[in-house]
């Protein structure tokens, strides 16, 4: 990306979502409807098998016998580490993760431009699997959804859209330039009521509604392993990743 991005991005109107973040929901919209309508159930089941995040790939142990199934190892499994992101278990999985995308997702596009927001999005998702990895070692259960990546983009977000006339904070400002303003350190943003308001509620949603990352015949239960990695990846890749000059 060149440098002369962000500066691009100021003239954009502030009330119209960036383009990556219309085509990103647009594209697991996309897959959902293959999967939900142009798939037989053998055929959904192996696209499952396919681009699902499944931890026991990468046990040998525990693929005894299975595989038939899957394969130890292979650059299939490695793949899955991002392709999972683009699956979901449901409608309202999907719609609540294409909500929370749009707003935090937009707020992020317009600081970072294209390829930062795309980096910093599959370093959420990785990032997602690879704390689920560690912490359900040899499971068979396959995870899906974009939740770890959505929480990377809330992360990032919460470090400067709710300071003082950024994009969310109080005093609101709808201009562009909002966006480009000095983000918060980690310990303002949770000494910030409106971030830690935002996070706790976007936690309780995905407890009230189930809103998860796995699936299990059908059924979805919350992975807060993949959230909890998305979060850390958003806050240690943020300061990696921000065009904008911090103030000394």
């Amino acid at each position: 990306m060149s440098q002369d991005e962000p500066q691009e991005q100021k003239q954009q109107p502030a009330f119209n979502a960036p383009t990556v973040i219309l085509v990103s929901i647009a594209v697991l919209i996309a897959v959902h409807l293959y999967r939900i309508y142009l798939l037989d159930d053998d055929g959904n089941y192996q696209f499952l098998i396919n681009y699902a995040f499944f931890p026991i790939r990468f046990d040998e142990a525990a693929l005894a016998g299975l595989e038939d199934v899957f394969s130890h190892g292979s650059l299939g499994a490695y793949v899955s580490f991002i392709s999972y992101s683009f699956l979901h278990g449901d409608w309202l999985h999907l719609t609540v993760n294409g909500f929370w995308m749009l707003v935090f997702g937009s707020a992020l596009a317009r600081r970072f431009g294209v390829w930062r927001f795309l980096l910093l999005s599959v370093g959420g998702s990785v990032a997602g699997a690879l704390l689920h990895l560690a912490s359900h070692w040899g499971s068979s259960v396959p995870m899906v959804g974009a939740s770890a990546a959505v929480a990377a983009h809330m992360a990032c977000a919460a470090r400067f859209a709710f300071v003082p006339y950024g994009p969310l904070g109080r005093p609101r400002s709808k201009h562009a330039g909002a966006y480009f303003l000095p983000a918060l350190s980690i310990v303002g943003m949770m000494r910030n009521f409106h971030v830690v308001s935002f996070l706790g509620i976007w936690f309780a949603i995905n407890l009230l509604f189930g809103l998860g990352s796995t699936v299990i015949d059908g059924e979805t239960i919350i992975a807060w392993e993949a959230h909890i990695g998305g979060l850390v990846a958003g806050l240690l890749l943020f300061p990696l990743l921000d065009p904008v000059e911090r103030n000394q």
